[in-house]
């Protein structure tokens, strides 16, 4: 009786499933992967499956785990460099290089992840299956807590609460941004798309993406004057009800001695007059049209 060979070394069975794996997911997603395409994909049996990891779940935990483990490992100790070199000179810069250049390193080492690395990411923080979601939120929240920790030490003067919305409108906007294209597509194709043929080194794309979230991290607090402007946006948009109620706040909310707001007129946006004396902030200075 002839034995059949396939090429493969019995040894490298668990890497294959792995790969497999990640491939069929960074391609399809968790719901839309199965088993039976892993075990083609990486030609074994389901039997192999079962031995090396019990179940699709634990497949998936070890898939994930493998590459988003070493991530977090090289971002939590270049943070302990930065804490180390810098002690309360901490910035924001330095906490979200910690996050960005491991991942990029990452990228670009073939061995531990290369470009489809970047994919995986893509796909992870994207994927909308309740298993991934939950996977990510537990397995990572103790990464999570430390770099709010040290984002809290940069910005002394926010409120945690603030802060707390902060990172989360302004690093989840660009991340699910980013990762959304990355889920599909090949990064340095996505920046010369971008950059109009133009060559971007890491330390400009670090830069860039940066420069936004610290803009948006350093932002004043909105005051009262600030609301009333919005307000104005939500009469134009036909939301009278938010509007008037933006605005009540915000009257009761400024000194004393500050001039009285126009009372809200339901169904009607604000007056060119309410413009001129509401839209024109210091430090904004928006023209009025119309």
């Amino acid at each position: 009786m002839t034995t059949r060979t396939t090429g493969h070394q019995t040894g490298d069975t668990k890497s294959r499933i792995l790969d497999a794996a990640e491939t069929l997911f960074i391609e399809c997603g968790f719901d839309a992967m199965s088993l039976r395409q892993i075990t083609s994909k990486a030609e074994v049996n389901l039997a192999a499956v079962n031995y090396h990891f019990g179940s699709k779940a634990s497949l998936m935990h070890a898939m994930l785990s493998r590459r988003l483990d070493l991530l977090n490992e090289q971002r939590l100790k270049l943070l302990d460099r930065f804490d180390t070199l810098l002690g309360p000179r901490l910035t924001c810069e330095h906490v979200l290089g910690a996050m960005f250049i491991p991942a990029l390193r990452v990228s670009r080492d073939t061995r531990i992840g290369g470009k489809a690395f970047l994919r995986l990411l893509g796909r992870a923080y994207t994927d909308p299956s309740p298993f991934i979601r939950d996977f990510l939120g537990a397995h990572y929240a103790s990464v999570a807590e430390r770099f709010f920790d040290a984002f809290q030490r940069a910005l002394p003067h926010l409120p945690r609460e603030e802060l707390g919305w902060r990172l989360h409108f302004a690093i989840g906007a660009l991340s699910g941004a980013l990762s959304g294209m990355l889920a599909g597509a090949d990064i340095d194709s996505l920046i010369t798309g971008f950059s109009q043929g133009k060559s971007m080194n890491d330390l400009q794309l670090i830069a860039r993406l940066a420069s936004l979230i610290v803009s948006a991290l350093k932002a004043p607090l909105p005051d009262a004057s600030q609301l009333v402007v919005f307000a104005s946006v939500l009469g134009d948009a036909g939301s009278e009800d938010i509007a008037c109620d933006a605005v009540r706040e915000a009257q009761a909310d400024q000194q004393a001695d500050a001039a009285p707001h126009a009372a809200c007129r339901p169904f009607a946006g604000p007056t060119h007059a309410d413009r001129q004396a509401d839209i024109s902030v210091p430090g904004t200075r928006f023209a009025a049209q119309g």
